[in-house]
């Protein structure tokens, strides 16, 4: 089991799997025990009730549901942010991976 749990969630979660890949690739050179996954909005409802989970990452082109997922996380105490829209067009994992690592540090 590793030692943090970051889901990303998207429309399809097709687009954040190549983000999840960066972001992973990042995670192993810094030697950090990361799982790193991507849901659609669809899964991640089951994914927040039944998972261990300490950080949701939005995609852009949902952030407009970030009030209801910090609302379903909030029993749980996971933090909810949108993924900055640059990082995401440009696939910058590890600015993503600091932006979660930050915020699990809270």
């Amino acid at each position: 089991m590793s030692e943090k749990t970051i889901m990303l969630v998207c429309a399809a979660g097709m687009s954040t799997s190549m983000l999840v890949q960066k972001m992973q690739e990042a995670a192993e050179k810094q030697n950090l025990d990361r799982e790193i996954f991507a849901v659609s909005t669809t899964e991640a409802d089951q994914k927040i009730e039944n998972d261990n989970i300490d950080i949701l990452l939005l995609g852009p082109q949902v952030r407009f549901k970030k009030d209801e997922y910090t609302k379903k996380c909030l029993e749980k105490q996971i933090p909810v942010e949108v993924i900055e829209m640059r990082d995401y067009g440009t696939m910058n994992g590890e600015r993503v991976l600091k932006t979660a690592e930050q915020l699990m540090t809270k």
